[in-house]
């Protein structure tokens, strides 16, 4: 008997043990306002959590003498040492805005910890247009070769992506990406952005993302732009070719759970060029911002942006090295184009309790485009030249809605949490089409000429599971595309239809070793959709081509203000039939290997003095093709990028920063080769109260080099023979600006 009593004591001591809790709310200490996304940590067991839009945060496991830290970027770190009146209470933490730092990031479990150290080389060093957005991103060079209004070219991970096939880009929630396009599959143009509306960039490489869809196969870039302004701003930039631009950003509304903005831009410029380029672009976007700072918040955007240009386009080098025409001169000055896009898009999230979210959105687009280009010059037509026109009319509509919940197991030692979402996009595209003409003016023959109808509907889910230092993250995406298409060039009725259903698995594998060590690793299946041209063409043949990619990786601080990241990546992508879209044909691409490096360093020498600098190394090679004759043209194999910033030097900030390709193969058997470069600008300001005073320098060495370059065979007027060779569009030479800012 007094065993059993000893028994049920032991048994009732046991069962009165239980897991604590700490739990609060977490303002900003200049208005007292609730904050979302602030990180909670707990140091010693390394459990972490972020508040919701009511600032609330529940963090489980918790015992006395555990350390927990509270950050977020553009905030004192602050930390709690646990003692026994925390234990299962409610806490009020007020954090004080503090400029961006290194040390406010912690390295926790957390799939894409990168982008967090990213931005601070965003908040340290804002971008000054809207071609540098990208180059924020480690790895990712991009160049223009269009007179500024066309996409930019991009490379990342040894690909040539052109406009964007195989990198998926968001703003707010809405696509950038263009699916089946006049210029080419995936086309990705960003002018539409303000870059001073730019919160922040959340990115990730490889395909391992279960809500990250169509393109993202070498990564994803979402660009989330402000909610609200802290201060009005009117600035103008001036500066060499007849160069200008202005920028305001003005409050509209300013009230206590309602703000709104209205953001102008507008660009002129006449190019370093011999034709001038005539280049202007005119940007406006009104925000509003809902956010009761309890259990919802509501964004709203619209948005519109329009541009026109001329350019020189691509020239041959056997032009410019005869004296034809100077570097910067054109064999055909007609080119050019014109493109706007009218934006309305919406998000909206409910926080239904303490752990459950659903978040919504929905986008609408109205987009169109127009496009003169000539890179063979009389190669077809000796007569008449070889201009094209690619031309198109699209509406672009789309939502999504996403549930997450999250919860406690194993008696609090683990932490699960499930995400849940369905969505669609659909894109109308009228009267797209490839015609040859003459000075813009005359269509001398339509190549390609029809209607498109595209729908992509998907679901996706995937769990976090968190236990000790572990994070597993499973996810699984399903995708439903139908392609569309209607001739217009045949005499009688053409329509052809095309569906397929593809299921993409991911896994990501992290351990947080401690708030200054993470290793991981991730695999997973990703895809980019062939042109509906393509797929209807070949009658449904690999209408989504799969891309199978690896990451393991180490990401480190070293010290609170050094981090250090290294990925070993493999990635291979299936046969694929590509649409061609300055010729109007088809053309198998085959089966491809890459095999890649990538480092990165970012050091905080002082509070006010930023180094960052990335490493990236690639194989790429055709996989069906044999050794000398499987170079991928355009691939680079080793890139880099970096710079060193400073601010509150006394009145001054700006920095330096740089860029390197190397050079690398323009064909197959790499007998062409495109030209490396490195490149440095710069930038340099004087605040004087509410006044900044700056000035901008691209090219500050000068240096002579070309920004896109491509093995084309053309012929000029009057040769006898067409000829290959390397055709480039050179690089701006030193390129300088003066800007005067205030805010009010």
């Amino acid at each position: 008997m007094k065993k059993h009593i000893f028994l049920y004591m032991l048994l009732a001591v046991f069962s009165s043990v239980k897991a604590h809790e700490l739990s609060g709310i977490i303002t900003s200490e200049d208005n007292n306002k609730p904050l979302q996304g602030v990180g909670v940590y707990n140091k010693t067991t390394g459990a972490y959590t972020y508040t919701n839009v009511s600032g609330y945060f529940e963090l489980d496991d918790i015992s006395e003498n555990d350390i927990i830290y509270f950050y977020q970027l553009g905030y004192e770190n602050q930390q709690l040492v646990i003692v026994k009146k925390h234990l299962d209470s409610e806490i009020n933490i007020s954090l004080k805005i503090s400029s961006a730092s290194l040390d406010q990031v912690l390295i926790v479990s957390k799939v894409n910890v990168l982008s967090n150290f990213v931005n601070v080389d965003l908040k340290t060093s804002p971008v000054k247009s809207s071609q540098e957005i990208l180059r924020k991103i480690p790895g990712l060079i991009i160049g223009q070769h269009a007179g500024g209004g066309k996409a930019e070219q991009i490379f990342l991970r040894g690909f040539d992506i052109d406009h964007g096939t195989d990198i998926a880009i968001d703003v707010d929630g809405m696509p950038v990406n263009m699916v089946s396009h006049a210029h080419g599959q995936g086309y990705a143009d960003m002018h539409f952005i303000i870059p001073e509306t730019i919160e922040n960039i959340d990115f990730a490489k490889g395909a391992y993302y279960a809500d990250k869809g169509n393109f993202n196969t070498a990564g994803y870039v979402d660009i989330n732009t402000k909610r609200t302004i802290k201060d009005n701003i009117v600035s103008v930039e001036a500066g060499q070719y007849n160069t200008l631009r202005a920028l305001s950003m003005l409050k509209i509304v300013d009230e206590e759970n309602s703000k709104a903005y209205l953001a102008s831009e507008l660009m002129l410029s006449d190019g370093v060029f011999e034709s001038p380029q005539n280049f202007n672009r005119i940007n406006v976007m009104g925000r509003y911002n809902f956010n009761n700072y309890t259990d919802q918040e509501f964004n709203m955007a619209i948005s519109h942006f329009q541009s026109k240009w001329d350019a020189s386009g691509q020239i041959p080098v056997r032009a410019v090295e005869s004296g034809l025409i100077g570097r910067f001169g054109a064999i055909d000055d007609t080119e050019g184009g014109n493109t706007s896009r009218s934006n309305f898009w919406i998000n909206h999230n409910k926080q239904l309790d303490e752990h459950s979210l659903i978040k919504s959105s929905a986008y609408l687009s109205k987009y169109d485009f127009e496009l003169f280009s000539n890179f063979t010059f009389f190669l077809e037509d000796p007569a008449n030249g070889d201009q094209i026109h690619q031309k198109e009319d699209r509406t672009l509509i789309g939502a999504k809605t996403a549930y997450e919940h999250s919860f406690h197991l194993d008696d609090h030692d683990a932490q699960l949490k499930y995400e849940l979402g369905v969505g669609f996009r659909y894109d109308d595209v009228n009267d797209v089409q490839l015609s040859r003409t003459l000075n813009r003016q005359t269509i001398l023959e339509r190549l390609a000429y029809g209607n498109i109808d595209e729908l992509n509907g998907f679901a996706f889910g995937h769990i976090t599971y968190k236990i000790y230092k572990w994070t597993f993250n499973p996810g699984l995406r399903l995708d439903y595309f139908n392609f569309d298409y209607e001739n217009l060039l045949t005499t009688t009725y053409d329509n052809k239809s095309e569906n397929k259903f593809l299921v993409s698995p991911k896994l990501n594998v992290i351990y947080a070793a401690s708030p200054k060590l993470q290793v991981f690793a991730k695999t997973g299946l990703g895809y980019h959709s062939n042109d509906t041209r393509v797929v209807t063409a070949n009658n449904g043949k690999k209408i989504l081509p799969t891309a199978f990619g690896t990451d393991i990786g180490v990401i480190m601080k070293p010290v609170d203000r050094l981090v250090i990241n290294a990925a070993l990546w493999s990635l291979f992508l299936q046969q694929e039939f590509v649409y061609v879209g300055d010729a109007g044909i088809v053309e198998p691409s085959g089966k491809t290997k890459r095999y890649g490096v990538d480092f990165g360093l970012r050091y905080q020498v002082t509070d006010g003095l930023f180094f960052n600098t990335d490493v990236n190394y690639t194989y790429a090679r055709s996989s069906d093709d044999p050794g000398g004759q499987n170079y991928i043209p355009l691939a680079p194999d080793l890139t880099s990028s970096g710079g060193l910033s400073f601010r509150d030097f006394g009145n001054f900030s700006g920095g330096l920063s740089y860029r390197y390709i190397k050079d690398r193969p323009a064909n197959e058997d790499n007998s062409i080769v495109a030209d490396g470069y490195f490149i440095t600008d710069m930038n340099l300001n004087y605040n004087l109260k509410n006044w900044t005073f700056g000035l901008i320098v691209e090219n500050l060495f000068d240096n002579e080099w070309n920004e896109t370059q491509f093995a084309t065979e053309s012929r000029l007027f009057n040769e006898p023979d067409a000829v290959e060779e390397i055709h480039f569009t050179p690089g701006s030479s030193f390129f300088l600006r003066g800007k005067i800012s205030v805010r009010f």
